[in-house]
Parts: structure tokens; C-alpha cells; sequence
């Protein structure tokens, strides 16, 4: 009797296949999924590894869920961690950071008097995903692909390296400074070297997704740093995983999300375009390109917080959580708790030279020992919209002194009508 020699199917043949056995078997797992893909394609030869590549790059692998806030009795927080060794004088010698407990995480605590109207300190995001009027500007080459700063005539300009004419790619830099700091990011997001990474900042773009879009940025920046080496990683690991993360499907069951947020079925498309922008390209000229920038594999750990699902969906939740107004992720800055009577600003103040570089200011006189606090949500509003915002982000009930102070103004619930009277009077300056 004569043997057949097992062949590998096509990357399209084997992923339909998946596609069509996970329809009909939603509930197995990859092991008996891969048992049941050999008995019916007897001839094929295909690994595990392979099949659960296909099933990730998908959103087919199935995922641990978070037991709703209701059934669990309690309300889940977002959680968050030290980041290890962070030196917070490179910054400011007058804070340091200081861990409250599991509800309220962590927060920064002055080491000395700070007057009204002082800087605090001024930073440089560790990524930046711009608002996107300042993105289209980015994208049609008339702000800075770094740090974001509307572009002049000057001389000092530059053209990314690697755009040509077959392959071109509209990213400009204010001067080489710039362009040298894009090297954190630019490369795996650029259309010349990383044409992969096309469709998904496409896709973020037409849905207007921030959290998506800085969590590519995440992603490239941790994916290069593992090329520049182990402790270029570390230290980059060390603060992309210390930030306050509440997952998507917590915050999804907790019915935080109150429709602001896409819904699963946009998951799990932002997911497979994640995944085919930095794991595994449609095509092979895509493929060639990405490994050439990607010689060295992630680590474990990396790999699966940004590409498993369950890890891709707690990534979009730590972006939501500590995004910067404008789009920006300051590893500091990341640090700070709210308040809706805040006491220190965060301003955009270097127009010309640094759009993305925020400087916190002092809005009063702040003591040793204060936490310094800024506000999470739009201050004008009334005491109800407040907290309707803020818990839609799984903080819970807001209890700032301002919240109670309000709250005890009137017995009643605030109403539209009392919170259009706030807005007004704060308006007015007689609040």
C-alpha cells in the first residue's frame, strides 16, 4: 500500500477552513479544534502553533470573561502597578509617586511647597497619538510625524528616508532630532517599510478610535525596543504594563460604556487588523518587509498581552484610562489620580517648538505632603454628569470634595436643569 506524503495547505485554504470548523464547533478549544481540522483534511500537515496563529490573528481563540459587577457583588476598578525603578527626578525633584491601595491605586504626592502658577514639571509622551485634525495634518505631510507640530518652510524639514516613489510614505520631521526620536515608532507604522500597518491605522482613522490608535503606537514602540535590545524593552515593558488598565469586557459588562465605545464585533476586527499589521501580514511582500525590522521575536509576555485577544482588549482599555487629552501617553503624567476640583493644569505651551510636550502648572497654592490631582472630566458640568462620565471610564462614584459639597447642596437628585445652571453661573464667574 502506497503512503501519502502530507503537503501544507495555503495560508487562505487553512484559514477558511478554521473559519468554517470554528462556526460549526464555537466552544472547542485549539487542541480539540486541530484534532478535528486533521481528521477531516487527513492529508493535511499543519501544527498546532500554526492553527492557533490563524485562530489569534482572528479573535477566534476563546477568552476568559469577567464576571459582571452584579454578579460579582463588587465593583471591579481599574487596577494598576509601580513602575519599576522609574526615576521621577529626570522630571521633577519637588513629587514623588506614592501607592494608596487596590481602589485607588496610585498617585503623586508632593515633596515640597509648589505657588500658584509654577510649573511642575514638563514632559515628552512616551507615545503620542494625536487628535486627529493634528493626525490629517500628519498624514498629509504638513505637521511633524513625531511631535506633531504644524510644519514651516524651513530648511530644516525632512522627508522620511524610506519613502520612494513606488512606496511612498508622507511622514515629515520638524529637524533630525525629531526624526531621530520617530525611530521609537515610525518604522513599523511607516507605508514604505511596514505597508502592513496601512489598513490599521486606516482602520482607526475611519472609526475614530484613539485607544486603538495608541495602542498601534504602543505596539510598534515595545516591538522596536525589543530590536534595540533587552534593556531598551525593559525599561519600556516596565512602564507600558504598570498603567492603570480596567479591560474592555470588564468595562463592557459593567455597562460602563453607556454605547461610547465600539461594540465586540468592531473588537474583533481592530483586532485581526492589530495582529495582521504586526504578527502576520496578508501578503508575502508585507511579510518580507515586516521581518526585516522584526529579526527578533517578542517575548512571551509581550507577545501576549498585544496580540492574544483577552491582551488586545485590556491594551485598549489601558490606553482609554491614561491618554492625555490631546492624544498623548506621558509615562508621569500617567501617575495622576482626578479630582473635579483639581489643583494643577496640563498645557500644551511649546506651539512651535514641541506641540506634544505637556507642562503641568500649579492652579494654587499646594502644600507639602497634597496629592496633586487633575480632572478627569469637563469641570463646568454639574455634580450628576460628572459622575455619569466618570463611572462610564469604571471609576465609580466620584466623592472629591466638590462632589459631596454639591451633592449636599439640595436633597434631590441634580437635574439637567440644575447642571445647565451650573455651567452658566461657572460661565459667569459667580460659582
Amino acid at each position: 500500500m502506497s503512503s501519502t506524503t502530507p503537503i501544507s495547505p495555503p495560508e487562505e485554504v487553512l484559514r477558511s477552513a478554521v473559519l468554517s470548523l470554528r462556526n460549526e464547533h464555537p466552544t472547542l478549544g485549539v487542541a480539540k479544534l486541530h484534532a478535528l481540522l486533521l481528521s477531516e483534511n487527513s492529508e493535511w500537515a499543519v501544527s498546532e502553533k500554526r492553527l492557533r496563529r490563524i485562530m489569534t490573528a482572528e479573535g477566534l481563540t476563546l477568552q476568559r470573561k469577567a464576571a459582571p459587577a452584579a454578579e460579582s457583588g463588587a465593583h471591579a476598578y481599574p487596577s494598576s502597578t509601580l513602575i519599576e525603578g522609574l526615576d521621577v527626578a529626570k522630571w521633577t525633584a519637588a513629587v514623588e509617586v506614592k501607592y494608596f491601595d487596590k481602589q485607588r491605586g496610585k498617585g503623586l504626592i508632593t515633596k515640597e511647597a509648589i505657588l500658584e502658577g509654577q510649573v511642575v514639571w514638563k514632559e515628552d509622551p512616551f507615545i503620542i497619538a494625536p487628535e486627529w485634525d493634528i493626525y490629517d495634518l500628519q498624514v498629509a505631510s504638513r505637521a511633524c510625524g513625531y511631535c506633531t507640530t504644524p510644519l514651516t518652510d524651513s530648511s530644516l524639514v525632512l522627508r522620511c528616508p524610506a519613502s520612494n516613489s513606488s512606496a511612498p510614505c508622507p511622514a515629515r520631521f520638524c529637524h533630525r532630532l525629531c526624526l531621530k526620536r520617530s525611530e521609537k515608532t515610525h518604522p513599523l507604522l511607516c507605508p514604505a517599510q511596514s505597508p502592513g500597518s496601512v489598513p490599521l491605522l486606516a482602520f482607526g482613522r475611519k472609526h475614530v478610535w484613539m485607544a486603538l490608535h495608541a495602542l498601534t503606537q504602543c505596539a510598534a514602540r515595545l516591538l522596536l525596543a525589543q530590536q534595540a535590545g533587552d534593556d531598551v524593552l525593559r525599561d519600556d515593558w516596565r512602564v507600558y504594563r504598570a498603567l492603570a488598565e480596567l479591560g474592555m469586557e470588564e468595562r463592557a459588562q459593567g455597562g460602563w460604556l453607556q454605547g461610547a465605545e465600539p461594540d465586540r464585533a468592531m473588537w474583533q476586527a481592530a483586532h485581526r487588523a492589530f495582529v495582521q499589521a504586526f504578527v502576520l501580514p496578508p501578503d508575502p511582500a508585507s511579510q518580507k518587509k515586516l521581518a526585516k525590522l522584526l529579526k527578533r521575536p517578542p517575548l512571551k509576555d509581550v507577545a501576549d498581552a498585544l496580540f492574544t485577544y483577552d491582551g488586545f482588549l485590556h491594551g485598549l482599555g489601558r490606553m482609554s484610562l491614561n491618554l492625555e487629552a490631546h492624544g498623548g501617553l506621558y509615562t508621569l503624567h500617567s501617575h495622576l489620580n482626578h479630582s473635579c476640583r483639581p489643583n494643577v493644569s496640563v498645557r500644551h505651551l511649546d506651539q512651535r517648538t514641541a506641540l506634544s510636550r505637556i507642562t503641568l502648572v500649579a492652579k494654587r497654592d499646594i502644600a507639602a505632603g497634597e496629592e496633586l490631582l487633575v480632572t478627569y472630566v469637563d469641570p463646568s458640568l454639574g455634580v450628576r454628569k460628572r459622575r455619569m462620565q466618570l463611572g462610564a471610564w469604571g471609576f465609580g462614584e466620584c466623592v472629591c470634595e466638590r462632589c459631596i459639597e454639591e451633592e449636599k447642596e439640595t436633597s434631590k437628585p441634580s437635574s439637567d436643569v440644575d447642571d445647565l445652571e451650573r455651567e452658566l453661573k461657572a460661565g459667569l464667574g459667580v460659582m
